[in-house]
């Protein structure tokens, strides 16, 4: 009986601290669902670019990293430049992400999400 009643104080509070749920809830994969753009993925996002980019802007090789945000309305949002190797690369990045149209927004348990995206582009001497 004494066991019990120990089991019984010492799981029962444990229990009630396992539970987690609302805002506070942890994903580890599951059910999202990424953002889409034009109707499939990151590859019809970067047809976009090379169709919008004017590479007479880039002036030597290098990486550039943008990120933003695709956010629940599936529009392009805090846009950054992360690393880059010239002004005039940058700023032409930033233009074709404001010209960018509406994403398909990520979704998790079927409610759309904001999601974060890095996007790298190298340039290469020709």
């Amino acid at each position: 009986m004494k066991l019990a009643k120990l089991l019984w104080f010492v799981l029962l509070p444990m229990l009630g601290f396992s539970q987690i749920g609302g805002e506070d809830e942890v994903y580890l994969g599951g059910d999202r669902i990424e953002a889409k753009f034009n109707g499939g993925g990151i590859e019809e996002f970067t047809k976009f670019i090379n169709k919008e980019f004017d590479y007479s802007k880039v002036t030597q090789a290098g990486k550039m990293v943008g990120s933003f945000t695709v956010d629940v309305d599936g529009s392009i949002k805090n846009i950054k430049i992360i690393e880059f190797f010239d002004i005039e690369s940058a700023t032409e990045f930033i233009r074709v992400l404001k010209k960018c149209p509406k994403w398909e927004p990520a979704k998790r348990g079927g409610k759309p999400i904001s999601i974060e995206i890095k996007y790298p582009i190298v340039f290469r001497k020709k």
